[in-house]
């Protein structure tokens, strides 16, 4: 950034959490951040953070889902929003033009999207999704729904998912 100011200024600092996907950025993040967050519900990275001084600091884990009443269209949605999510390895972070990632998502498949994303209604997968962040140590997930039904995914974890978790954990 360039000339950027804050005009207004929180008479207590903002707490900084820091995002980490391996062992390097998440001792950074245990040492720096005022929290965690990752998207991967790894226990061992939870530790990690914890004993390198991430202590009682809140970990936060994020992931993505498609609610729809029919999977397969779930899936076609996740496949034409989101397909570079599904990219291999490194390859969706260094990509340097939006051009470059239409290319490159003619490699991910909607089976792909199928096997590694929760689609549709089935609200044991939701729950399973979420479930393995609780397992794991997380204190708070974010949930992303991917496609228009917002409305359908709100109510689904209001009155299913949610209270069904909660009796899970």
């Amino acid at each position: 950034m360039e000339n950027a100011r804050l005009y207004t200024v929180p008479d207590e600092p903002i707490p900084i959490d820091i995002s980490g996907f391996g062992p390097a950025a998440t001792q950074l993040a245990s040492r720096v951040g005022d929290g965690y967050i990752t998207i991967q519900p790894d226990e061992s990275m939870v530790e990690q953070y914890r004993k390198g001084g991430g202590g009682g600091k809140l970990v936060s884990g994020g992931t993505k889902v498609c609610y729809d009443t029919d999977k397969d269209e779930a899936v076609r949605t996740v496949h034409r929003l989101w397909a570079n999510e599904q990219l291999p390895g490194e390859l969706g972070q260094v990509l340097p033009s939006p051009a470059h990632f239409e290319q490159a998502q003619q490699l991910v498949t909607e089976d792909m999207v199928r096997e590694n994303r929760v689609c549709g209604d089935d609200v044991d997968e939701h729950v399973a999704e979420l479930k393995q962040f609780a397992d794991a140590g997380f204190d708070r997930v974010y949930v992303n729904q991917i496609g228009p039904d917002l409305r359908g995914f709100f109510d689904l974890y209001r009155t299913k998912v949610l209270p069904q978790l909660q009796q899970a954990v």
